[in-house]
């Protein structure tokens, strides 16, 4: 399946050696992720704070901020988006954010622990997470969504990779509804032990049409900034899931 999404990013055939490379590669870094993950709600501030740079952005992201509006930062499963949210929060930019229901009770607690434990509000993803999610940003805060796989289903169909699927509409509506600035980003892992940040945007989300049309168009831009982060380093694109219709068992 990994293979099937690498081909669609590098926009070619690759050869079997090359498949074996980038699947190492890309399993290297969902492992650190897991590992880094398990490691950070107990790591010293300032070691978070030390290894996090943004390379692009971050005036747009203050000055978004400051506003008062509220933001929504869309961001695909790149990297270690965790550790972003943790280096946010030390910044006084405490980071909400949705979770998909588990079949372990146990296991999505923790999670969550886990998550709190970095300076992140998780909400489960359902009927509630709406209100919790326009609340936080009518207050002026900070929603972060990862959104790169209609993990719930009604998704906005869109043009990815040069194939159509569909993505959540959550981050679009949220900021359609709210008047909140629309962000995409990706928090890289590396070089070395540090993490790299890179924020695209913000994207135009002055009403153009319906609020149909216009949660299409900004999803679909969505999409197009997804691509340029994926692009960047296609090995740490954690999705090894089906997520477009013809990859086998899409939507089961």
């Amino acid at each position: 399946m990994y293979a099937r999404h690498l081909r669609r990013v590098l926009g070619r055939s690759i050869s079997p050696a090359e498949t074996r490379s980038w699947t190492r590669r890309a399993y290297r870094s969902y492992a650190r992720y897991w590992l880094e993950g398990a490691r950070l709600p107990f790591i010293d501030s300032d070691i978070v704070e030390a290894r996090m740079s943004v390379n692009q952005g971050w005036e747009e992201f203050e000055s978004s901020m400051a506003a008062g509006k509220g933001l929504v930062l869309a961001l695909p499963h790149v990297g270690s988006w965790e550790w972003g949210g943790t280096w946010l929060a030390l910044k006084g930019y405490p980071m909400t954010s949705v979770a998909e229901p588990l079949p372990s009770e146990e296991l999505y607690d923790w999670f969550v622990r886990q998550r709190q434990g970095m300076g992140l509000k998780i909400v489960m993803l359902g009927h509630e997470a709406g209100p919790v999610l326009l609340q936080t940003l009518r207050r002026g805060g900070l929603v972060g969504l990862l959104c790169d796989r209609d993990i719930a289903g009604g998704g906005v169909e869109v043009e990815f990779f040069g194939e159509r699927t569909r993505l959540p509409a959550g981050p679009a509506t949220l900021a359609l509804r709210t008047g909140a600035t629309l962000m995409v980003g990706a928090v890289y892992s590396g070089p070395g032990k540090s993490h790299t940040a890179t924020l695209l945007g913000p994207l135009d989300v002055d009403r153009q049409g319906g609020l149909r049309h216009d949660v299409a168009r900004l999803t679909q831009a969505v999409a197009r900034g997804f691509e340029t982060l994926i692009r960047r380093a296609p090995e740490q694109w954690h999705l090894f899931q089906p997520n477009w219709p013809s990859d086998p068992g899409y939507g089961e």
